[in-house]
Formats: C-alpha cells, sequence, structure tokens
C-alpha cells in the first residue's frame, strides 16, 4: 500500500525534473512513510512512497527494476496470491532479489505482457516501463480498490495517486461542471469524470498504453451476468461460504501486524469471525468500531462487542463528536480531492486513525451490500415491482424474483425509512424500471429550492446524467431489476466507497483491505439466479446462508442495520453547528460563486429531512472549492 505518481513527455526528450517528482510525492507521504523513491530516465519519471507491508527489507524498494533495467515499475497495493505466481515464476527460470509482491507483477509482465492482469487477484493501481518495447503500461485493479489518476495532453502524460499529486505538476485546476453535476445528482460521479477538468480515473478493471505517441484504452475484466442454470442453490451457497474463506486467508497475509474493522454489521462480522478463525492461535485479533451515542441507530455497539467477544478479539472503540466534524471536515476534502458519496467518511477518519495506533494492516467487509444486495432500497424498488405486477399483472423480469406475498415477512426493516418512501413515491408509481430506480438514488431532491437557477441552467445544457444512469443501469444480460440495480451500484458506489475507504485509511498510513471483494466472489455473484440472492426479497439471502455457520445468529437476524449513520440532522440544530454551516454555506465568497440560492439553503438548514444529504452535498462542494480553487 502505498502512493504512486509520475510524468512521461511521450512526444519529445523534454528531462523530467527530480524536483517536480519529489514536490508530487510529498503530498502523498501519509500514504507511505516508510520510504521513497525516484527513477528517471530523460522523459520518463516514476517517484514512491512506500508503506511497508511486504518484505519491509531494502529490497522491496520502489520504483523496482528487473535484472537488465529495462523494465521498472511503481505498484501500489497487494497481490495476495503473490506467493504462488513466484513460485510458478521460478519453476519457470526467473530470478528473485526479494520477497515482494511488486517484483513479482515485473517477472510475470516479462512471461505474460498485458495478459499479466488475469493472473492477479488483489488490489492494485501501478505503472510499469516496458523499455524493450517503449512502451508504457498502467492499470487499475477489477473493482478500483486503489485508485489511478491521470491527465493527458498533446505532450504529456501525468499520473498520480492522488490528484493533489498532479497539481504540483503544475496543472492549474479548474471545476468539471459535468462531473459536479453528477455530484449533485448521485453524490458520486460517473464514468471517468473528476471535478477537476482533463484529470481523469482509470476505470476499474481497465489498463492503458502509451505507445508511438498514441494513448489506447483497454478493459481486461468485465462482470458477466450470463445465469448458471446448471448448478443448485445448495453448490452456490456451498461455493461461496469456501471462496469466502479462503479470499480471507490470502489477504491475512502479512509481515506486519493486522486487525479488522468491525461495526456490528452481517459483512465486517464475516470478515472478523472468519479472520479470526483462521490466525495462529497465538495472533489475537484486534478489532476496531465507532459509534455515535445519540440512540440505537447511530451506536452499535452492543452488536460489535458481541462479535468481538465471539471471536475472543481485543476490542477498541472511538466516539468522534460534533466538535471533530467541524474542526476536520475541511482537511477530510482535501484528503478526498473530491466529494463522494456520503458523511460515513467522518467516523471511518477516527477509527482509522485509532486503528494505526494498533495495526498497520486492518480487513473490513465493503462490498457485500453491493454484491449481495444489502440495501433497504433493493426492497423498496421491489416492493413497488411487487405491487404492480400484482394490480396489472406485468412480468417485466419474466419471472419475478419475489412477488408481494413473499415481501411482507421482510416489510419491518422499512420502519426507518418512510420518509424515503414517501419521497419516492412522491415522483411516480409503476414507471420503467431504470425510470424508477434512478429517482429512489437520487440526491437532487428540491435541487432548484437550493442552487441557482442560472448554475442549474449551465448545468442542464451540459450534461445529462440520466441519460450516462440509463446506459449502466440497462447493462447487458442483467435482465433482473435486482441485477440492474447491483451492477449499478458496483459500477458507480462502490468505486465511491472504495475511495472514500482508500482515503481514510491511507490518511492514517493504514493499509485497508477487503475480502468480500475478492474477484472470484463478485463474477460468482453475477452468474447466480437472482432468485437465490434475493429469496422473498430478504436482503443478502444467498450470502447469510453461506456463513449462517460461520457468525453469530444474532447477526444474521438483524433487522435494524441503517449503515454507518452519522447524527449530523440532530447536530445541525445545535449552536456550533449552526455557525460552522453558515460561515460555509453563506459566506461572501460561497455567495460569489453563482452556484446558490441562499434563501432555499437557510430553509434547508431548518428543515432537512432525517437522513437527508443535500445540506452534507453542499457542504462537500463548498469546501472542495476553498481547499482547490480558491
Amino acid at each position: 500500500m502505498c502512493g504512486i505518481c509520475g510524468i512521461y513527455y511521450y512526444k519529445s526528450q523534454k528531462t523530467v525534473s527530480l524536483s517536480t517528482l519529489k514536490k508530487m510525492a510529498q503530498t502523498m507521504n501519509h500514504r507511505g512513510p516508510d520510504d521513497e523513491g525516484f527513477f528517471i530516465k530523460n522523459n520518463l519519471g516514476f517517484a514512491h512512497k512506500r508503506l511497508s507491508i511486504i518484505d519491509l527489507s531494502p529490497a522491496g524498494h520502489q520504483p523496482m527494476t528487473n535484472e537488465r533495467n529495462d523494465i521498472w515499475l511503481t505498484f501500489n497495493g497487494e497481490i495476495y496470491n503473490y506467493q504462488e505466481l513466484r513460485d510458478d515464476l521460478i519453476k519457470k527460470g526467473h530470478q528473485f532479489k526479494s520477497h515482494s509482491d511488486t517484483e513479482v507483477i515485473i517477472h510475470l509482465y516479462e512471461e505474460l505482457g498485458e495478459k499479466i492482469f488475469e493472473k492477479l487477484n488483489g488490489m492494485f493501481a501501478f505503472a510499469l516501463w516496458d523499455g524493450r518495447n517503449k512502451k508504457l503500461v498502467a492499470a487499475r485493479d477489477r473493482l478500483g480498490i486503489k485508485p489511478f489518476y491521470y491527465l493527458f495532453d498533446d505532450q504529456q502524460l501525468i499520473f498520480a495517486s492522488e490528484i493533489k499529486a498532479i497539481l504540483k505538476a503544475g496543472i492549474k485546476p479548474y471545476p468539471n461542471l459535468a462531473a459536479i453535476n453528477d455530484y449533485l445528482t448521485f453524490q458520486f460521479c460517473l464514468g471517468e469524470k473528476t471535478f477537476f477538468q482533463n484529470i481523469k480515473k482509470l476505470l476499474p478493471g481497465q489498463y492503458l498504453i502509451i505507445q508511438d505517441s498514441n494513448l489506447r484504452i483497454k478493459t481486461y475484466w468485465d462482470l458477466d451476468y450470463t445465469i448458471n442454470t446448471k448448478h443448485t442453490k445448495k453448490y452456490f451457497t456451498e461455493k461461496l461460504s469456501s471462496l469466502i474463506q479462503n479470499s480471507i486467508k490470502l489477504q491475512l497475509r502479512s509481515d506486519v501486524p493486522l486487525g479488522a474493522h468491525l461495526s456490528g454489521g452481517i459483512d465486517s462480522t464475516i470478515v472478523t469471525c472468519v479472520a479470526a478463525k483462521q490466525l495462529p492461535a497465538k495472533n489475537i485479533l484486534k478489532t476496531f468500531t465507532g459509534f455515535f451515542p445519540c440512540g440505537q441507530e447511530y451506536d452499535e455497539r452492543g452488536y460489535a462487542q458481541l462479535v468481538a467477544e465471539f471471536t475472543h478479539s481485543k476490542y477498541f472503540e472511538v466516539s468522534p463528536k460534533i466538535n471533530d466534524f467541524i474542526n476536520y471536515l475541511p482537511k477530510l476534502i482535501y484528503l478526498l480531492d473530491e466529494p463522494a458519496a456520503g458523511p460515513g467518511l467522518f467516523p471511518q477518519y477516527f477509527v482509522s486513525q485509532l486503528a494505526s495506533k494498533h495495526v498497520k494492516v486492518v480487513l473490513g467487509g465493503q462490498g457485500g451490500d453491493e454484491v449481495w444486495g444489502g440495501y433497504v432500497r433493493y426492497l423498496i424498488a421491489y416492493l413497488e415491482q411487487s405491487i404492480k405486477g400484482t394490480i396489472l399483472n406485468t412480468q417485466e423480469e419474466g419471472r419475478h424474483v419475489v412477488t408481494l406475498k413473499s415481501t411482507t415477512p421482510y416489510l419491518a426493516v422499512l420502519r426507518n425509512y418512510t420518509p424515503t418512501l414517501q419521497n419516492f413515491w412522491s415522483q411516480g408509481l409503476f414507471g420503467p424500471m431504470d425510470e424508477r430506480y434512478f429517482k429512489l438514488i437520487k440526491r437532487a431532491e428540491n435541487v432548484a429550492t437550493i442552487l441557482n437557477q442560472d448554475f442549474l441552467n449551465t448545468l442542464a445544457k451540459n450534461t445529462s446524467p440520466f441519460e450516462e444512469f440509463k446506459q449502466l443501469f440497462n447493462f447487458p444480460k442483467t435482465l433482473s431489476y435486482f441485477n440492474k440495480m447491483t451492477h449499478f451500484d458496483i459500477k458507480t458506489l462502490l468505486p465511491a466507497l472504495l475511495h472514500i475507504e482508500d482515503r481514510m485509511s491511507m490518511a492514517a498510513s493504514l493499509e485497508s483491505r477487503v475480502p468480500l471483494l475478492d474477484h472470484r466472489i463478485v463474477e460468482l455473484s453475477a452468474q447466480i439466479p437472482p432468485i437465490y440472492k434475493f429469496k422473498q426479497g430478504e436482503t443478502k439471502h444467498l450470502l447469510k446462508q453461506a456463513v449462517k455457520n460461520l457468525i453469530p445468529q444474532e447477526i444474521i437476524n438483524r433487522q435494524d442495520k441503517v449503515g454507518f449513520a452519522v447524527p449530523l440532522n440532530d447536530w445541525y440544530q445545535k449552536k456550533p453547528m449552526k455557525d460552522f454551516l453558515q460561515n460555509i454555506l453563506l459566506s461572501r465568497k460561497a455567495r460569489s460563486r453563482g452556484i446558490y440560492n441562499f434563501s432555499g439553503i437557510k430553509q434547508l438548514i431548518k428543515n432537512e429531512r432525517k437522513f437527508g444529504r443535500q445540506i452534507w452535498g453542499l457542504l462537500c462542494i463548498e469546501l472542495w472549492y476553498k481547499n482547490f480553487i480558491d
């Protein structure tokens, strides 16, 4: 787990400046406090900030090269199956000078070239210089766990793990209104867009090549939703259980102490329980929990402590306060480079800081909701579809995954989602699936009352988030509503959450691993019949079946999980928060931007609905402007 950056003047022999590379790398000191390295060869320069996890010796230093010095690599991430790959490469005659996974990538590239990616099980972002073929290759892992940003123009490629490093290469930041429109709509950006004009992100499962002054971007991995009808539910359940245990076993490989995030939900519980069981008896797993003492919906310590006792792990907890939010949010937006997803990043930062005092690697349950259908909105969407099917006798999926009768036992989980239901059904009923899901997830409710009309008109002229949404939502072979919803979330929301996971852990110089996102698990999920995954409308049905003998039954039976909720709406009415909101959102600088409708914002501060996210979104946009544009 590290920070990488580099410059390639692909059309000239202009020499890369070492001082520029150092400035870029310095912005990412938090990503790699253990070591740094630089490689410059005329018009090409790589830099690396190292967080030492595998092979702590100097032999793991990067940028790393092969024996002939004609392949150079700067790499961020972990290859979990590196030992098996290394053994195979040694049998084929390759010689190693280290025990690092970095060197495995180099020799594997020598062996396979651009076919290397299908062999890698891990999280990664890297840039590799192939001196033999005068080719630069850069790649990002299948699910987007590790970031890769780049600027490409008619003279140069500049890349980095964080956008702020690219800016240090002399790039002036300008807002990207298309990305801001995405964020206002979803609270994440679609596709390769970032908040910065001309700076893009390499998408998950992609790699880029620059050769002969041409840039090509290729997709090496994507999900196949061809339904596997050959196997039974029992087969899929056993296969999933086996893959989960194998993934966690691989991701326990570390030369430094490790622990686990523990929220009390099913995903982090799975990781914690399986990891604790697989660790040697002498190693006691350390677990880390965050909470807010503001009521049961914000405080899940009871469940987290239950799991900690079940696994005999050493339990730690932290409770961020309202003044922490006020003091740290501007810094957190800077660390993010651009806003993404919800306020869960705030407690996640403090849990990561806590964990970094005790371990250097932490395992978490990220991905379980998006892959296996854990969000309550999936049930809301299907509740409407089942009512529609019952009344109008429609069969848009062929055979419906759920019926109105089958959902009844699970409707109690909607108890805390009455405002969401009211808002969703106030925007129509029984429309096409893509239109209905778009309305269910969009965050731009009442946007005309809080944004300047001229600004809204400018956004509408240039971009259409709904059209881009439809292309992703109606992905080939995602014939069921369930697969369409989870696929969209895997391609959009999940990378946004992983963005937060990466930045908040790296801010604490902590490596975060997400074993439920082993690509084999995600591939299996895509091919399982949706009726097994979402049986009768039960969220994560098949996942629960796969782990029912591995985790406490109390966690399996939970119906009150609401995510890492932050009591912002309670805090908005308290004086220090009100003053903070007014100082940010109603300031003279904010008024000069031509973005906001201030009378609407004043009303919103007084009246935002519980778990509403509009104030949060506005705060993040304005703090981004203050950090990067002002």
